[in-house]
């Protein structure tokens, strides 16, 4: 039922929405698919556009959180050792750069010895040394696999010139052997500068250094996220880094050898720098550490492991990022159209926004690249689309709305007339028996009043007072039936009830008398004083529907109900009070400021009604005496009767302006046998 509902205020958009604002809204939707669906680590305007999409900024940071919030918590690595130095290593050897190549060599030579598996060299030999020759002499002898590091002036103009691509290009011929050989070490960054990915290879370069360490045909390809990984806390609460890591003034001591073979046999050894500002590299773990930043040769040797662990991270294929999209959008739409009430609408907005938040946060869990997820993309796109068809469908349905405004915004409160509206059944011609609160009031006096003043002057002032008293019927939820010359007739209840329409009703009647009250004080000048507005208000059944046929119809309340609360309204003037309240309705209010009138028999009514009125501003102890002294009358006792009585003239004379509490003592001061008293 509710599908078909949704097809069919779809149908009717598409139908009513005319052609430009159909354009619109399809080219609104189509923004809302690219932004949801656009890959945003792939530039705007194809291979070498340095365009993004404006979302890139969010996703960065959102992948960044992913990928460090779900990185594995590992023990430290046993594949691969750094051997490294630093600041302090140049200053030992009395050369700020490049590092001391007599160094470099015996060094070399002992992890020769010791066992290494590879070696990986994160140096560029641009600049001749004093030392190139024991460096070339130490390489020619190594039995171990030496990669050699490796860049170009055409990829990497910020950190070589021509002449040093010359050097290196010379050193490398001079060194290299079957065993030595050179590999890029070219790392790449997103344009905030933070490295997140597996370069791209370029026509002319050697092999990326990790895979010359460690061929492997999987990767060859893979351009995806680089696997960070976090230490493992230990129990004392320290954290052993990921990647060991030895100095190199160690390694290059021969005594050291020994002692430090184990920490290097059969290990993938990575040789690259530690200096302050020089290749440091932010990564998406640098919010999640004390150091911000990573070396070169620490992302390496990352990679290198993820390599050795055949980590490779499945992407997500670009059919099902689109289909997410689609679905995306024909949510957000399908929500916009179905439109839900509020209780309705959180829970779906909560479970989509779950969905849209969770699903990348699930699939990071689960060991997926995210990278290019665009999980602010899907929110962006979702509000879009949701605006693009709201903003559609409003156009369309504005003209019905108004409609109805007219139709029954006039004596339908605003939610019920916006249900009709959305389900024109409601409207059907057909009648049913339900349990109201049936309202009436009447002007006192207007009549006369007509007769004394000018014909214009009782059309304004009869439209200003049914204006007033309208206004708080609707404002209160209630369904205005008709007017009866100045008389309202209003129930609640119908053509939809709530729970807490007895709560609203009982309001409404005290707002309105209070409104009546308001009229009487603002009259024009030159127009004679005007009485009350009295109110009956009373609960139960009636046939409720429209009724007249099909030409002419009016959707109003028949029966038992709408004739008793009339009845109410006339016994205020007789009961000198101003609302008066059955029993059944009172019960229903839910408020604590009543206070009974007795009980007596209406007019064409066998059965006797209990009374009461509105009394806000009536001591609660006075109310607790009056519930009392009322209650003795149901009693044969005649002696508790007659106390009850002096109960009630003496509360009375405490109250000498209240003259509804002075008819009621006249009542049962008069009343006739049974405790009822009879209304003409």
């Amino acid at each position: 039922m509710a599908a078909r509902a949704l097809l069919r205020r779809g149908a009717r958009v598409v139908q009513d929405a005319g052609r430009w604002r159909l354009a619109g809204t399809a080219l609104l939707l189509m923004l809302a698919l690219f932004v949801a669906g656009w890959d945003w680590t792939r530039p705007l305007g194809g291979a070498g556009s340095q365009r993004e999409i404006a979302t890139a900024d969010a996703e960065r940071g959102l992948y960044d959180w992913r990928a460090a919030t779900f990185a594995p918590r590992v023990g430290q690595d046993q594949q691969v050792v750094m051997v490294v130095y630093d600041d302090q290593t140049l200053i030992a050897t009395r050369k700020r750069s490049p590092l001391d190549r007599g160094l470099l060599a015996r060094a070399l030579r002992n992890l020769d010895a010791m066992g290494a598996k590879s070696i990986g060299i994160d140096i560029l030999f641009d600049q001749p040394q004093d030392e190139d020759a024991q460096l070339i002499a130490a390489l020619h002898g190594m039995r171990t696999p030496v990669w050699l590091g490796y860049a170009n002036i055409g990829d990497n103009r910020e950190q070589i010139i021509f002449e040093q691509q010359q050097y290196l290009d010379r050193f490398l011929t001079r060194a290299r052997t079957d065993r030595v050989r050179p590999a890029s070490i070219r790392l790449e960054t997103d344009a905030d500068n933070v490295a997140r990915s597996w370069p791209r290879p370029l026509a002319g370069q050697p092999p990326l250094l990790s895979l010359a360490m460690q061929p492997s045909p999987r990767f060859t390809d893979y351009r995806g996220a680089i696997r960070f990984r976090m230490p493992l806390a230990q129990a004392d609460g320290a954290e052993e880094p990921v990647i060991p890591s030895l100095q190199i003034d160690l390694l290059a001591d021969s005594a050291m050898t020994a002692a430090l073979a184990p920490m290097v046999k059969g290990r993938h050894v990575l040789i690259g720098g530690d200096i302050v500002d020089i290749d440091q590299f932010e990564t998406p773990l640098s919010g999640r550490q004390a150091k911000s930043t990573m070396i070169g040769l620490e992302v390496h040797a990352t990679m290198l492991t993820q390599l050795l662990d055949e980590a490779l991270l499945p992407a997500i294929p670009g059919w099902a990022m689109w289909a997410a999209a689609a679905l995306v959008v024909l949510t957000a739409g399908l929500t916009s159209l179905a439109e839900l009430r509020w209780f309705w609408l959180v829970p779906a907005l909560v479970v989509q926004a779950g969905a849209i938040v969770g699903a990348p946060l699930w699939l990071q869990a689960r060991g997926w690249d995210t990278k290019g997820l665009p999980a602010a993309g899907w929110a962006l796109g979702w509000v879009i689309a949701f605006a693009a068809v709201s903003a559609a469908a409003r156009a369309v349905t504005s003209q019905q709305r108004r409609f109805a405004q007219a139709a029954l915004g006039k004596y339908l409160p605003r939610d019920i007339a916006a249900q009709i509206l959305a389900d024109p059944e409601k409207l059907a011609l057909h009648g049913e028996k339900r349990p109201i609160f049936t309202l009436f009031t009447d002007l006192e006096g207007f009549t006369k009043l007509s007769h004394a003043i000018a014909p214009e002057m009782v059309a304004q002032l009869l439209n200003r007072y049914l204006d007033m008293l309208s206004d708080v019927v609707l404002a209160h939820g209630g369904t205005i039936d008709k007017f009866v010359g100045d008389a309202v007739v209003a129930f609640w209840g119908a053509p939809i009830a709530r729970d807490d329409d007895g709560r609203k009703a009982a309001l409404a009647a005290y707002a309105m008398w209070q409104a009546g009250e308001t009229f009487r004080r603002d009259l024009p000048p030159g127009v004679p004083p005007i009485g009350r507005t009295r109110v009956g208000l009373h609960h139960g059944d009636a046939i409720v529907g429209n009724f007249g046929g099909e030409g002419r119809i009016q959707y109003t309340a028949l029966g038992d109900s709408m004739n008793t609360a009339a009845r109410l309204e006339s016994a205020n003037k007789a009961l000198e009070t101003a609302v008066l309240v059955s029993r059944e309705a009172m019960e229903r209010s839910g408020l604590n400021w009543w206070r009974p009138m007795g009980r007596v028999r209406l007019r064409g009514r066998a059965t006797p009604v209990d009374l009461f009125e509105p009394a806000p501003d009536f001591p609660g102890e006075d109310r607790a005496l009056l519930e009392q002294a009322l209650a003795a009358f149901d009693t044969e006792d005649v002696e508790a009767r007659a106390a009850a009585l002096g109960q009630l003239k003496a509360l009375a004379d405490r109250y000498p302006e209240d003259a509804a509490l002075a008819n009621l003592v006249y009542r049962y001061e008069y009343i006739g046998d049974g405790g009822i008293y009879g209304l003409g």
